[in-house]
């Protein structure tokens, strides 16, 4: 098999369990290994279409992987919705809707479209597989590898692990960190004492712009494409 970058993901991906103590009432999802052959084809497809070459990209940092996007379709910050329109990808077995999706793929657009974005981008996760906690009513909500102090110190090493062997497909040594406040300033602290980046640029979270900054989403768009762009 010819070892492309999307050789290397998918391989990384089969690779993606994890041991470490959760807190309590609090699971990992790992689309990778949990879900349908269907999805699992989803995922293959995707890294296949976009990433096919041994061109180096600038790595993307998240938080984890949510619930209805990467959690569910494997692919970070994707929803079947944005699969389906925005990818160019048929899948209908589920259709979730996340508003984070929708601010990146309205970006992605900005920026030149999906083929030109992933192109020069790798987007993943400063922790590769997510979380979800039951609250009190038994539903599963997101859960944030940084809301549980002892959990982040324990997830330590396995953090640093996985983002060594993305870096080690051939990215560049500069990463965008997505999360301005605490998903940063980990960062900052890990890239600090393993020296995983010459340099860790912050843009404000998907998330935090559609839950907080609606109404300036033009302004962060033309930020991020701007701030993007530079880097490619």
């Amino acid at each position: 098999m010819e070892k492309n970058l999307a050789n290397k993901i998918l391989v990384f991906f089969q690779t993606l369990d994890i041991s470490i103590k959760m807190p309590d009432g609090v699971r990992a999802m790992n689309p990778y290994v949990e879900s349908s052959d269907k999805v699992q084809g989803v995922i293959k497809t995707f890294y296949q279409k976009f990433y096919s070459d041994n061109k180096s990209r600038t790595l993307i940092l998240g938080i984890n992987p949510g619930r209805l996007g990467a959690g569910a379709t494997g692919i970070p910050f994707t929803d079947t919705k944005r699969l389906n329109k925005e990818c160019g990808i048929a899948f209908d077995d589920f259709h979730l809707h996340e508003p984070s999706s929708v601010f990146v793929y309205e970006m992605i657009e900005a920026y030149g479209g999906a083929e030109k974005f992933y192109a020069d981008f790798y987007i993943s996760s400063i922790s590769p597989l997510g979380f979800v906690k039951q609250n009190e009513k038994g539903n599963e909500l997101n859960f944030n590898y940084y809301d549980d102090k002892d959990f982040a110190n324990r997830l330590e090493s396995y953090i640093v692990s996985k983002i060594k062997a993305q870096i080690s497909f051939g990215l560049k040594d500069v990463c965008v960190c997505w999360g301005t406040g605490k998903n940063f300033a980990h960062l900052s602290k890990l890239n600090e004492k393993y020296q995983l980046f010459k340099e860790v640029i912050p843009l404000e979270h998907p998330r935090y712009i559609v839950q907080y900054k609606s109404k300036e989403k033009d302004f962060y768009i033309k930020k991020y494409v701007d701030t993007l762009k530079a880097l490619s």
